[in-house]
């Protein structure tokens, strides 16, 4: 039943910034930087964790997931470490996530060359 939630959560998402994209004048950076607020926000009101044990990957891996990441390592580090957490927590939540995909980047550009687009 897991696998079910996970396809038709993660695909609302996705389907959402879909919509979004054609029906709207947001850019696809302001649609990222809104699922990412919103993922931290959801998480910061309690919702959002809920819904990760509903859907699993469906509710993590697209990138209100990283929202919420960032907004638990900032609450974590800040019960830890006082107010300095808010800083650090996020980012070294999110460290290796954000390190593989520039190692994933660096590979690609190594063995792949980009073509010029043709007017």
């Amino acid at each position: 039943m897991q696998f079910l939630y996970a396809f038709l959560i993660g695909g609302a998402l996705c389907a959402i910034a879909q919509i979004l994209i054609d029906k709207t004048n947001m850019t696809p950076a302001r649609i990222l930087i809104t699922y990412i607020c919103l993922g931290a926000l959801l998480t910061i009101v309690g919702v959002y964790d809920p819904l990760i044990k509903l859907a699993g990957c469906g509710a993590t891996l697209p990138i209100s997931g990283f929202g919420n990441l960032l907004a638990n390592g900032a609450m974590d580090a800040v019960d830890k470490d006082g107010f300095m957490g808010i800083l650090s927590g996020g980012l070294s939540a999110v460290a290796i996530g954000v390190s593989f995909t520039l190692l994933c980047g660096l590979i690609a550009a190594l063995f792949f060359n980009s073509k010029e687009e043709e007017n």
